[in-house]
């Protein structure tokens, strides 16, 4: 049975991305999936690194907690709006507090070079945008992407990871929505 990650990056419970991770969860459910689930607003944790690698800030319980079930899985689903290019704040607090040497990644003495911890996990970033996914990507580089893609889940390893765009969302009508929903449903009930 597979065991998939539902980390829901949104702020905002009654955004459209809470119904993404919803959708994504039941066709993983359906699939008969083992699914936890987490919603980085609803955790209490200070997200800024405060000492940087300097000094190690003790992790929260809600963060040790968030960090057994990443180290459980087999497959990691980020949900996230793009905002400013970037992932909002509170998700990217979420990642420089967990993703540390020594769990994520580790640092090799004398060496530029690292070990990839998180190696056997795949990973599938699902972003909703307000432009066209196109123009994020070829005016913009789409830099949430390479952040959290290339420069956090591949550099501890998580290989493959899978991006697909929902949008544009702002101004879309309920017909279009549903039509995401369904697409992301049935991503959950692949194992996508």
């Amino acid at each position: 049975m597979k065991k998939i990650l539902i980390i829901n990056g949104h702020p905002n419970p009654e955004s459209f991305n809470f119904g993404i991770a919803e959708s994504y969860k039941n066709g993983a459910i359906t699939s008969g999936a083992q699914i936890e689930t987490i919603t980085i607003a609803a955790l209490k944790f200070n997200p800024n690194l405060q000492f940087g690698y300097q000094k190690r800030t003790e992790l929260e319980p809600d963060l040790l907690e968030s960090w057994d079930k990443i180290k459980k899985a087999d497959h990691l689903v980020w949900i996230h709006p793009v905002w400013w290019g970037g992932l909002p704040a509170i998700t990217k607090g979420f990642i420089d507090r967990l993703f540390l040497p020594g769990m994520a990644f580790q640092y090799r003495e004398n060496s530029v070079w690292w070990d990839k911890l998180l190696k056997g996990k795949t990973a599938h970033i699902i972003t909703t945008l307000d432009q066209p996914s196109w123009y994020y990507r070829f005016f913009f580089g789409r830099p949430s992407v390479n952040q959290l893609k290339k420069s956090t889940l591949e550099f501890c390893g998580v290989k493959p990871v899978k991006v697909s765009y929902i949008g544009i969302v702002k101004g879309s009508e309920e017909k279009q929505r549903k039509k995401w929903l369904e697409k992301v449903y049935n991503f959950g009930l692949q194992h996508k």
